[in-house]
């Protein structure tokens, strides 16, 4: 049924946009395509999966703990690659191959750790209540994804609309020098940035991993070449762009599934991204951003 075919989009195409949405968020402030994106992604469900199933605690903290973790993995990456970078006013493809790098070790690691294997979470911690509406059968689930991946982007427009720190951010991202000149900590704001971006990004793969059940290492490669996706859909560095994108791509994917072809998701999604891009080559949001010095 269609209805119930929506419903899969919408859970699919929230968790999209806020994995994009930790995507764009860097693009916008550092002004940096972090391709290592994915495989933080990636890790954030293997730390959900450790403490839910190794330390037999509730679900809520394995969330917690997958955005603490993969958080302090964006974090590092900032500290200890993007800044000795920044520092040279490397050229940006340099921080693109560096974060390519990043994320090589962090897929090594996990298959070193945790084997190739597909992992599930045990059946226990999933809610087991559904509702069932006409001919809709709404899991709990698909309604905790939904809820909490809006939730997440509800509360990081709210900081970045109407707070003094969001006011800074976007200062930021206008132009780093004046910021600086008016008395914003730039490199702080920036180790926040990739802080916050990496743990949206880790609370999104614990939310895929839930949704399909299924953890590899290499699932956050996939997710990655689908958030560059929605980011340049939406518009370079523009949030609002990452969820309407986000949904797009979702809705395409799972009802060209649903209604055309299973092997073909991924080929009619991309096909239309690109006939948007076709009238729109900046994007849903406007221009592709340029930094002021």
């Amino acid at each position: 049924m269609i209805e119930q075919q929506l419903v899969n989009a919408l859970t699919l195409g929230s968790v999209y946009a806020l994995f994009a949405l930790g995507f764009t968020l860097v693009f916008g402030i550092l002004a940096v395509i972090n391709l290592s994106h994915g495989a933080v992604f990636m890790v954030g469900s293997y730390a959900a999966l450790a403490m839910v199933t190794h330390f037999e605690a509730p679900l809520w903290a394995g969330l917690l703990a997958a955005m603490l973790v993969a958080g302090l993995i964006g974090l590092g990456v900032d500290v200890l690659i993007l800044k000795p970078l920044r520092a040279r006013n490397a050229p940006h493809l340099i921080p693109m191959i560096a974060t390519i790098g990043v994320t090589i070790i962090l897929t090594n690691a996990a298959q070193g750790l945790f084997g190739a294997e597909v992992q599930r979470f045990p059946d226990d911690v999933l809610p087991p209540w559904e509702f069932v509406i006409g001919d809709v059968h709404l899991r709990g689930l698909e309604i905790g994804i939904v809820t909490i991946s809006f939730l997440l982007m509800a509360a990081l427009f709210s900081v970045l609309r109407f707070t003094q720190l969001g006011r800074a951010l976007r200062a930021i991202g206008e132009s780093p020098k004046a910021a600086a000149l008016l008395g914003i900590n730039v490199e702080g704001l920036f180790h926040l940035t990739s802080f916050t971006a990496a743990a949206l990004g880790g609370a999104a793969g614990v939310l895929i991993g839930l949704d399909f059940n299924a953890i590899t290492p290499f699932m956050g490669q996939p997710v990655l070449h689908k958030g560059i996706a929605v980011i340049i859909l939406g518009g370079m560095g523009d949030i609002r762009g990452a969820l309407i994108g986000g949904l797009f791509l979702g809705f395409a994917e799972v009802l060209s599934k649903a209604y055309i072809s299973s092997q073909m998701g991924d080929a009619v999604a991309f096909g239309l991204l690109f006939v948007v891009l076709l009238v729109r080559p900046t994007g849903l949001f406007g221009r592709v951003p340029v930094r002021k010095t």
